[in-house]
């Protein structure tokens, strides 16, 4: 068990430290920027390389949302979830610490620029209010399990799955930056949030809520579309 919750923090410090960095080190650096397409395909990116490297210790969940997707769904056991989770929190925010200490060398560096946090109205990348927040990680996460438990499935094909599952998180970012900076992930939030504090940490309930909602109703709905699993 301790190696899988091992897996899980590097994972999810893996995560934070490549999906934000991306966004806080290179989104908008001059003349050569990788922008909101260069993002979504850093934090897919992460998740490709994971599923890859981890997978068969921990299943690479990264996010407490899927680790609940699973069990929601009947594929994970109910007495790993809170180990799990609080692995994933801890390497989240392992992650966005190390981010904070390289982000902070540069000149002028303002912690007020939200370190990739993620938020709503004020917040919001594009002013987008708290329902629209709520309803895109809702059904953005929910999306996400209904791949994550589609290709995992005993009857498709497991070397595509960490591709596919990549590829589903690139194009939920690129849906979604604008709304929410995209969190689907509440440890991705949290890390992130604990550096900022104040206005992300007053905000962090909507990225733990909704997308564990989201997450409970497509474990239930798959497991209704294929109870053979």
């Amino acid at each position: 068990m301790i190696k899988k919750l091992v897996a899980e923090f590097i994972g999810t410090f893996w995560l934070v430290l490549g999906g934000c960095g991306s966004a806080v080190l290179a989104a908008a650096f001059p003349d050569v920027g990788i922008g909101l397409l260069g993002v979504s395909f850093a934090f897919g990116l992460t998740v490709v390389t994971m599923a890859y490297a981890i997978g068969h210790i921990s299943g690479c969940h990264l996010n407490p949302a899927v680790t609940v997707g699973l069990w929601s769904g009947g594929r994970f056991p109910a007495n790993e979830i809170a180990p799990y989770i609080i692995f994933q929190v801890l390497g989240a925010m392992f992650g966005a610490f190390i981010l904070y200490i390289i982000a902070s060398g540069q000149a002028g560096f303002d912690l007020a620029g939200g370190l990739a946090s993620n938020g709503y109205g004020d917040h919001s990348p594009g002013g987008y209010s708290m329902l629209s927040g709520f309803l895109t990680e809702f059904i953005m996460t929910f999306m996400f399990l209904i791949v994550i438990l589609g290709v995992t499935h005993k009857l498709a094909s497991p070397s595509m799955a960490g591709l596919a599952i990549g590829l589903a998180l690139v194009l939920i970012h690129l849906i979604s930056i604008p709304v929410t900076n995209t969190s689907v992930n509440p440890a991705r939030s949290t890390g992130p949030a604990v550096i900022v504090g104040d206005w992300a940490m007053a905000q962090l309930w909507l990225f733990w809520v909704a997308p564990i909602l989201g997450a409970m109703a497509a474990g239930v709905v798959y497991k209704w579309l294929s109870p053979d699993d």
